[in-house]
């Protein structure tokens, strides 16, 4: 009978290799600790790889990024020169996105030195040209800034031969449908289409149905989780930026003083990083993934269930199988790729009738994915801040108060007497008591540096805006002061309310919530947004062009 915390060998399931990706993508993987794909990729890949277009439901946080950008390192092309170097273009709605898919596509292709761009409004054209004349294998663009560029004849795409539309619901919902027109148009005739999309709605069906050639269809379906006994435990979320999440974790640990937790990560080199991090801190910490032997499972697993190890640093794959009863609490170090995974983790505590507590780092991108969550399990995850230095030393005087009280119920102090009574010649007693409790207290790791604090989005999805033939468009508005900017365009020049929530949120850089009433008259439109980012949103939007038009943008004078 097999061992009930065995995982599977990858002989019994086939990891990235089974996919017949570049062998120097699968190097890269390895490195980065990816064990096994998830079913975005298991399905997407092998299409893509063979040249088809691909039509896919998927929603945020499910593993579609890889999805697409290995097939796309697999087929880059060395010998093209500069000019005829680009060979995908993947646009994507905000800059945020942007930067996080350069950024994985460049780990995902630093074995074979491939070259991503992102390009986005609010960052400097120059730098931009510059890196584009230089050469880039894949662009990953906003559709404004791409179309700027485009009419600009600074960027080339006659070599692409693939080009992937990522979340096009969301760049729908801002208004970017005729900025994909146009730009699909400036693309080669023959050339492979990657559409993902949260919705397979009419208006996603309809932009398939004109640019994807027979495509293959794909349902990454998050059905309906039933929440089982999470009800009985408590769900919290941190958002914290990623430079900040190994120091805050450490910090929640330290004020939730668990009796025993499973700290979730997504690949092996987080899991050895962390754990690593951890016990110097002070904590038991073991490490399991798939590069352990089973031997070393095994003894992993003994020390968690002798508590002798108070913490384990799993991935998921490692963890398959787990049954342990005692699990205070359950640590997402990372926000699940899925509802339903986040749901199977959290199901770890709380067992047996008990309360338990789920925890969730989440980086200040992947607030969505946490709504995602909330809007599929139906329960609200608590948003917290990170405890502040103030708030970890009253917990640890909390703590010091707690251990010395049971040091004096547990008796055994005659020999710890006589230096007490050396000292109360000299020393009053409750400063002596003191001063052994600064002395204990000073022991503890030290942990000065604050966190910053990370703005938390209203988590429920923008509506989408209006026709544009609308004079005033309701936003949702989430409590803050307003402010009133002028943009020198209106109907004559065939502004609409999504060009504008479009150019906000993805030149400026802020969630569409930051978007109140926006008023179109015939010469000019007025927009209200937060007092507090009005002056970097007029900025943003000066450096760039609306509809292809730079506009004048000031703060409004009428009262």
């Amino acid at each position: 009978m097999p061992h009930r915390d065995a995982v599977p060998t990858p002989e019994a399931t086939p990891g990235f290799g089974s996919l017949n990706l570049d062998p120097r993508v699968l190097t890269a993987l390895s490195a980065l600790g990816y064990e096994e794909p998830t079913p975005i990729q298991r399905s997407a890949i092998p299409h893509l790889l063979a040249g088809r277009d691909v039509l896919a439901q998927a929603a945020t946080g499910t593993g579609k990024t890889a999805a697409f950008a290995l097939p796309l390192l697999h087929s880059l092309r060395t010998d093209a020169p500069p000019r005829e170097r680009t060979s995908a273009l993947v646009l994507v709605p905000t800059r945020e996105l942007a930067m996080q898919v350069a950024e994985a596509i460049y780990r995902y292709g630093k074995p074979m030195g491939a070259v991503a761009l992102p390009i986005y409004g609010g960052a400097a054209m120059d730098g931009q040209i510059r890196s584009l004349k230089r050469g880039v294998d894949i662009v990953i663009a906003t559709p404004g800034r791409a179309l700027d560029h485009i009419r600009r004849r600074t960027i080339h795409l006659a070599g692409v031969r693939t080009v992937v539309l990522d979340e096009a619901d969301e760049m729908l919902d801002m208004g970017f449908a005729e900025d994909l027109e146009a730009i699909l148009a400036e693309t080669p005739t023959e050339k492979q289409v990657a559409l993902f999309s949260a919705t397979l709605a009419p208006r996603i069906s309809a932009i398939a149905q004109t640019h994807l050639r027979n495509p293959e269809i794909i349902r990454i379906d998050s059905a309906a989780v039933k929440a089982g006994n999470s009800a009985k435990i408590r769900q919290v979320a941190y958002v914290v930026p990623r430079a900040h999440k190994m120091l805050a974790l450490g910090r929640i640990l330290d004020v939730e003083q668990p009796k025993s937790a499973i700290v979730f990560c997504r690949t092996r080199t987080e899991v050895d990083e962390l754990t690593e991090t951890l016990n110097a801190r002070g904590y038991h910490a073991e490490a399991l993934h798939g590069g352990l032997s089973q031997e070393q499972r095994d003894r992993v697993m003994k020390k968690f269930r002798a508590h002798v190890s108070d913490l384990l640093i799993a991935t998921d794959v490692a963890a398959r199988g787990l049954d342990v009863q005692h699990v205070s609490h359950v640590v997402n170090y990372d926000v699940p790729a899925a509802a339903d995974a986040y749901v199977h983790r959290i199901g770890r505590t709380g067992r047996a009738g008990r309360t338990g507590t789920a925890i969730t780092l989440a980086e200040p991108r992947e607030q969505r994915m946490l709504a995602n969550i909330e809007r599929v399990t139906g329960q609200k995850v608590e948003i917290a801040p990170v405890p502040t230095v103030a708030d970890l030393k009253a917990r640890r005087l909390e703590a010091a108060q707690a251990a010395l009280r049971e040091t004096i119920l547990a008796g055994e102090l005659d020999q710890w007497r006589s230096v007490v009574k050396a000292l109360t010649g000299e020393f009053d007693i409750a400063d002596i008591a003191a001063a052994a409790v600064k002395q204990a207290a000073a022991s503890a790791v030290s942990d000065e540096q604050e966190i910053p604090e990370t703005v938390v989005r209203e988590r429920s999805r923008p509506p989408k805006p209006e026709s544009a033939t609308n004079a005033k468009v309701k936003r949702v508005k989430p409590g803050w002061a307003a402010a009133r900017i002028y943009i020198g365009g209106g109907r004559k020049v065939k502004i609409r309310a999504g060009d504008l929530v479009g150019a906000i949120t993805g030149e400026a850089g802020v969630d569409s919530t930051a978007v109140g009433a926006i008023t179109i008259f015939d010469r000019h439109s007025i927009v209200e947004v937060p007092e507090t980012m009005v002056g970097e949103i007029i900025a943003a939007l000066s450096r760039t062009t609306i509809k292809g038009k730079k506009l004048q943008v000031r703060r409004d004078r009428a009262v």
